[in-house]
């Protein structure tokens, strides 16, 4: 597996991923927001079950699909504090989705975060999965929402933030607040009164 750190907001790196595979897909061709990736260059595509057709053309400037990547993380920097970075989208390979690629190059994009001199990154979940995710991370829930209803974590960019039972859990109630799918709520219930997972995934009542 191997770190990339394609660019800066600045730069204006373009990352080109099939809609079957990746979602989020087309937030990645354009070229507003700095990008990380894994790539997996050993690692053969599965077959497809998806019958819709593979992205073909589009203009010159567009890169080659990117056919080795597994991961990928888009951000920019806070309009209003240049010391912190908000990370976008995450997205992860349909059949690589469990195997901690998320979390894992969240925590890698904090670090070149820090290196470049940011002081706090930040990220807003739309669902518990998305939320869980984060908090594997290193990421903590600040008690805020965005307009559109999506939870606002942040941590440290130099390493991950400290996060109580209480705090985690105020989090999960904002979704159990809500009306959502068999599976986000067989994933709210598997967690009701849990501590947050660790750096990594692992929970410590588990």
């Amino acid at each position: 597996m191997e770190f990339d750190l394609l660019g800066w907001p600045e730069d204006g790196p373009r990352l080109r991923l099939d809609y079957r595979r990746f979602a989020y897909a087309g937030k990645f061709v354009t070229a507003g927001t700095g990008k990380t990736v894994f790539r997996d260059p050993d690692a053969p595509l599965p077959a497809l079950d998806d019958d819709r057709p593979a992205p073909t053309g589009g203009p010159d400037s567009l890169p080659p699909l990117a056919e080795d990547v597994v991961a990928a993380v888009a951000f920019n920097e806070d309009r209003t504090d240049p010391m912190t970075l908000w990370l976008r989208y995450v997205t992860v390979r349909r059949d690589r989705r469990g195997d901690g690629l998320g979390p894992d190059l969240l925590r890698r994009t904090c670090e070149a975060a820090a290196d470049r001199g940011y002081e706090t990154v930040r990220i807003a979940a739309n669902n518990p999965f998305a939320y869980e995710a984060c908090h594997k991370a290193g990421f903590g829930f600040t008690g805020r929402e965005t307009g559109v209803a999506e939870l606002v974590l942040e941590r440290p960019a130099d390493a991950p933030v400290a996060v109580s039972r209480e705090t985690y859990q105020s989090g999960l109630d904002r979704y159990r607040a809500r009306d959502l799918g068999d599976p986000e709520r067989s994933f709210l219930a598997a967690r009701e009164g849990a501590e947050p997972p660790g750096v990594g995934g692992v929970h410590s009542d588990d």
